[in-house]
C-alpha cells in the first residue's frame, strides 16, 4: 500500500513539474492583460478544460498506439525518460518557460482564442506533459484502478493550475519574477530526478532486476 502511495506521489510530482501551474501565471497575465475579470475567469476555465481533453487523449491514445505497434512499455519508458531528462536540462539552464512563450506570442498574430493558444497549448498541455501522461501507464494493458488514479492526478494538477490562474495577480505580486525563475530551476531538478528514476525502473523491468535500487516512479 505504501508503495502505491509513493508511486502516486512521484507521478503527481512529475505532472506538477511538466504542467507547471506556477509558470503558467505570467503567460496568463500577459495574454489577458486587457481583459475584464469575468473574461479572464472564462478564459482560464476554458483553457484548463481544453488542456484536460488533450492530456486525456494522450493518456489513453498513447497506450493504444504502443499496443498497436507492439512496442514494449520499458522501451518507451527509457526513451521517454531520456526525453524528459533533456527537457529538464532546458528548464535548469535555458530561458524560463514563460519567457519563451511570451516572446512567441509577441511575434505572431493573436490567435482566435487565447484559451487554446498559448494557454491550453503549450503553456498547460506542453509537449513534455503529453509525453508524461503516456509514461503514467506502468502496465501494457489498461486497468480501471490505474487509469482512475492517473486521471485523478491529472485532474488535481489542472484544478490547481486553474486556481493559480484565477489568483494570478496576488500570487505574482508575492513571489515576483525572481521567485518564478528560482521555482522553475528547482522544478527542472525534480524533473531530472524523476526522468532518471523512470529509466532505471524501465531497465530493471526489461532485465528483470529485483530490488529497490531502481527506484519506484512508474
Amino acid at each position: 500500500m505504501s508503495g502505491s502511495i509513493q508511486d502516486a506521489l512521484s507521478e503527481f510530482v512529475m505532472m506538477w513539474v511538466l504542467i507547471d501551474p506556477v509558470g503558467t501565471i505570467p503567460v496568463f497575465m500577459k495574454v489577458t492583460a486587457h481583459k475584464s475579470a469575468e473574461h479572464r475567469s472564462m478564459i482560464a476555465v476554458r483553457s484548463v478544460v481544453i488542456a484536460a481533453g488533450v492530456l486525456v487523449v494522450f493518456l489513453i491514445g498513447g497506450q493504444l498506439l504502443l499496443n498497436a505497434l507492439g512496442i514494449a512499455l520499458p522501451s518507451f519508458q527509457i526513451a521517454g525518460g531520456i526525453v524528459l531528462f533533456l527537457f529538464a536540462l532546458t528548464m535548469i539552464f535555458g530561458p524560463m518557460k514563460t519567457d519563451q512563450e511570451i516572446e512567441e506570442l509577441q511575434t505572431i498574430e493573436h490567435a482566435r482564442s487565447i484559451a487554446v493558444f498559448p494557454l491550453a497549448m503549450p503553456a498547460i498541455a506542453s509537449p513534455g506533459a503529453m509525453m508524461g501522461v503516456v509514461l503514467l501507464n506502468d502496465t501494457q494493458h489498461f486497468t480501471l484502478t490505474g487509469t482512475a488514479i492517473n486521471l485523478l492526478i491529472i485532474a488535481i494538477v489542472l484544478v490547481i493550475t486553474l486556481v493559480f490562474m484565477l489568483m494570478a495577480k496576488p500570487i505574482l505580486a508575492v513571489i515576483g519574477d525572481s521567485g518564478l525563475n528560482v521555482l522553475g530551476r528547482v522544478a527542472g531538478l525534480l524533473l531530472a530526478a524523476v526522468a532518471v528514476d523512470a529509466v532505471l525502473v524501465a531497465i530493471s523491468q526489461f532485465f528483470h532486476i529485483s530490488g529497490e535500487s531502481a527506484g519506484g516512479i512508474l
